[in-house]
């Protein structure tokens, strides 16, 4: 099981922006006594930190196209809450990508949203029935 994610941004207060609110519609809750890393917990187990890189090379951007991560997926839960977070999210500083129908997540609805940063997420409802 893992323990924490953290993502090294360019930006923080523009991360914040969009991360704050995704993490906090999916159940995260933002921890303050973490200086200056914007820490969300989910219950008691699994965290995901972003910390503003001191180490970023200029004009290196992330990209999630060269080895390393590529997307972060959630749980969403229903249909509905994936569609409500699909429209709000552009009010975030998220942008749609293509989606279509995954082999890891077979006959669930999925949405893909990019950040300013090009860090992806995939949003994974649960399939009729299920």
């Amino acid at each position: 099981m893992l323990h924490h994610v953290t993502l090294w941004v360019p930006d923080l207060p523009r991360a914040e922006r969009s991360w704050s609110w995704l993490l906090c519609h999916l159940g995260y809750t933002r921890d303050p006594s973490a200086g200056t890393v914007l820490l969300f917990h989910h219950g008691a187990g699994f965290a995901i930190a972003l910390e503003q890189s001191t180490d970023m090379v200029p004009g290196m951007l992330y990209s999630r196209l060269r080895p390393g991560l590529n997307h972060l997926a959630f749980h969403v839960g229903s249909p509905a809450t994936l569609a409500l977070l699909c429209a709000e999210a552009p009010e975030h500083g998220w942008s749609s990508l293509p989606s279509d129908r995954h082999p890891i997540a077979p006959g669930a609805r999925v949405a893909y949203l990019e950040d300013g940063d090009g860090f992806e997420v995939e949003l994974v409802a649960q399939a009729a029935g299920e």
